[in-house]
């Protein structure tokens, strides 16, 4: 049988630690041309779920958890009970489609039914339609979850690429390689081991300190049962720029652009933003380029803080840069790999006593979450139809109010962002900071790579 691991059946006990959690994930298409008949879309995504045998399987739990949750076959397995149908009230805006999201992703999936549904949504304004693939999170990672959506589209997984780029072959002869005598050889692993144990025991720490240090915010805290959400879009091309003039990475300007967007509305909240108002959960995947399309959790973690304190947009960047960078050499990600590698081994029992007993814990030291997965870099298509937008949908739990999620596809960044009712009045506010922050980042670079040209002088007589 195929049994949950540690991590995924986590999300279950964070699901079970507090009755307005719903720990479901999801993907929102945006799609053009009027939306398919029912019974056409049921039967061709049939045919399609039959190549991720999740969509057909449900949960087995035991008594007193005295074993890990298994996925089985669902015996009364109806797919017409997982393929939803909705419309959108006059006029149809982006706006009037994220209220719906939130109202949808609030609602916990039936346990008792495989963990999934699709929602097709019609009455979008200039002749589009949309379709929410929502999951639980004990069922796949965001990286597992775009390979799923991918299967429902024409191209299915072919369509999503996670392979990195091949290095150049050397054209140089290299000398050849120095055989190390067997001592030295024991020594050097053994110091290389030494070293990666302290740097996952500091990484430990940091993590306990993280979640234990209450943060500088009101952000966190108990959640309500209805959420809000928003998305943004900006151009690929424009974050590579910034990238590219400032040295850093893609993830370094996304997140950057996250920190202004925070900053504004602590600031318009008359909340002084501190350097530890904005602890943020930055899940990382561990998962093998071999495994991608592997329904599971597969992820690790990072805990930095966020400079919202910085007023310059520019140190704002380096120093998001600095910090990740830190946290990524501290090892963080490799203590919390570790940690779930250890629970893995230990009786299921003990394990889930344990993070049930830790999720039903007040959480105060990090404020949201900010998670990144690459998409598809072709256009998906459903049904002969061309998807236009792709939004993730993260998951609210643990005291976070407010979650980001990020997702690239066909040559933009797309922005989900999920916060509970209470939290932020305007969810649009933080979709548009992101956009504005990206665009200031944008001309400063411009500025940096072409500065402006003083006209030959001229003498005045």
């Amino acid at each position: 049988m195929d049994h949950l691991t540690t991590l995924d059946a986590g999300f279950l006990k964070a699901e079970d630690a507090d009755p307005r959690v719903s720990l479901a994930i999801g993907g929102l298409a945006v799609i053009e041309g009027p939306a398919p008949e029912q019974d056409q879309l049921i039967s061709v995504f049939a045919q399609r779920i039959r190549g991720c045998p999740r969509f057909g399987q449900r949960l087995r739990l035991h008594t007193l958890d005295l074993g890990a949750p298994e996925w089985v076959a669902d015996p009364d397995f109806d797919i017409q009970r997982h393929v939803r149908r909705a419309a959108l009230p006059h006029p149809g805006d982006d706006r009037e489609l994220f209220r719906l999201i939130a109202d949808v992703m609030a609602r916990r999936l039936d346990r008792d039914r495989p963990l999934w549904e699709v929602w097709v949504i019609e009455g979008l304004a200039d002749d589009r339609w949309a379709m929410l693939t929502k999951l639980h999170h004990c069922m796949a990672d965001g990286i597992a979850a775009t390979h799923i959506l991918a299967g429902l589209c024409d191209d299915g997984v072919d369509s999503v690429s996670h392979r990195r780029v091949p290095a150049p072959r050397k054209l140089v002869k290299e000398p050849p390689a120095q055989r190390t005598p067997l001592l030295g050889g024991l020594a050097q692993a053994s110091a290389a081991l030494t070293a990666g144990i302290a740097r996952a025991l500091q990484g430990a720490g940091e993590i306990a300190a993280g979640l234990l240090i209450p943060s500088a915010s009101s952000l966190n805290g108990p959640l309500s049962d209805q959420r809000r959400y928003g998305g943004a879009r900006v151009a690929m091309a424009d974050i590579e720029l910034i990238a590219s003039t400032f040295d850093v990475t893609v993830n370094d300007v996304a997140l950057t652009a996250i920190t202004e967007s925070y900053r504004n509305v602590m600031m318009e909240r008359g909340l002084k933003p501190l350097r530890g108002s904005l602890r943020t959960l930055v899940p990382v995947s561990v998962r093998s380029a071999g495994a991608a399309g592997v329904t599971d959790n597969r992820v690790s973690l990072m805990l930095p803080n966020l400079p919202v304190d910085e007023e310059n947009p520019v140190e704002r960047l380096r120093t998001v840069h600095d910090r990740l960078g830190r946290a990524k050499s501290s090892g963080q990600r490799q203590a919390g790999n570790a940690f779930l590698s250890l629970t893995n081994r230990i009786p299921f029992a003990v394990s889930a006593w344990t993070v049930g007993l830790l999720m039903r814990l007040p959480q105060r030291g990090v404020v949201t979450v900010a998670t990144n997965v690459p998409g598809p870099r072709r256009p998906l298509r459903v049904m002969g139809r061309q998807v236009t937008g792709l939004y993730p949908v993260p998951p609210l739990a643990m005291d976070l109010r407010t979650g980001v999620a990020m997702l690239s596809y066909a040559g933009d960044l797309f922005f989900g962002i999920l916060t509970d009712y209470d939290a932020v009045g305007d969810v649009d506010q933080l979709a548009r900071g992101i956009e504005a922050a990206i665009r200031r980042l944008v001309a400063i670079s411009k500025r940096r790579r072409n500065p402006p040209t003083r006209g030959p002088l001229s003498l005045v007589v």
